[in-house]
């Protein structure tokens, strides 16, 4: 069996497992870690196509929990387990409030948080929180690196174009120092790559395809930014829990991946946790 980390992701809704539950269970039997993603709401409106290709978007999309409260509450009932979104799309929050949600629940964890970040697919989503569309790469990298600050600093200030604030008091800080480790989402290339090398830990690939010939890519980016490539990680997460793709996986050195549960009831959750345990753990 490949020698990584094997964790999980749920569309965590008012309807499926309860994420405690999933939280609990998943440890039990030996995953690393739980990422959540997230959407704040789904506009009505058609005029974004579902990113899945279908006709219609899945149920799912429209009732997802709050992740950092998810993402609390699993921290309450588990000790080991890695804690993580995958993906929130920051853009679409308030900076300040974000980084303080972000580091209590690194503080309740007791430094277990993990923050995978993305830029989004749903105009419409976006055009709510007054994001425009096209400005939406750049507004999550200036918010990114404000919440940074505001991690690590005892007196942070930011000023760009996007987010600024006068120097201020934040706390808690982060267990994790200088601040919770932030993995970047989205698909691969000169983008994507040159944002992981600026604020990133590394790349949190939705599957895996096209990753192995686009991490040389990737490493160039860091040794450009004068980042050590060594220190990124690559986590595909979603991927099904193939015990061949996992190990074609480590081959490649990812050390991490999350494989995908339904967004349903235990009565189907928990078999497959049991199933993908025994065939990948």
């Amino acid at each position: 069996m490949p020698a990584m980390d094997v964790g999980v992701t749920i569309f965590a809704t008012d309807r499926s497992m309860p994420i405690v539950d999933v939280a609990r269970a998943a440890e039990e039997r030996g995953f690393s870690s739980l990422y959540l993603p997230e959407h704040t709401h789904i506009p009505t409106s058609r005029r974004t196509p579902p990113p899945t290709g279908e006709a219609e978007l899945a149920d799912e999309y429209k009732r997802t929990l709050d992740p950092f409260v998810a993402l609390s509450a699993a921290a309450a009932v588990t000790t080991t387990l890695r804690l993580g979104t995958g993906v929130s799309l920051v853009a679409q929050h308030d900076p300040i409030v974000m980084a303080k949600a972000v580091a209590t629940v690194d503080h309740l964890s007791n430094g277990r948080m993990v923050l995978g970040v993305g830029f989004g697919w749903n105009e419409d989503e976006m055009a709510n929180h007054g994001v425009p569309y096209t400005q939406r790469r750049a507004i999550g990298r200036e918010k990114v690196l404000a919440m940074q600050r505001l991690w690590a600093d005892d007196v942070a200030e930011f000023h760009g174009e996007h987010v600024d604030f006068s120097p201020s008091w934040s706390w808690p800080k982060p267990v994790q120092r200088p601040g919770v480790p932030v993995l970047v989402g989205g698909a691969p290339g000169p983008k994507l790559f040159a944002h992981i090398a600026e604020y990133g830990a590394g790349w949190i690939p939705i599957g895996g395809a096209g990753v192995k010939a686009a991490i040389p890519e990737m490493r160039k980016a860091a040794e450009a930014a004068g980042r050590d490539p060594d220190e990124l990680s690559v986590i595909p997460f979603g991927v099904m829990p193939d015990p061949g793709k996992l190990d074609y996986y480590a081959s490649i050195g990812i050390t991490e991946v999350a494989v995908r549960l339904p967004s349903a009831p235990a009565d189907v959750v928990l078999p497959l946790l049991d199933t993908y345990a025994a065939s990948v753990l």
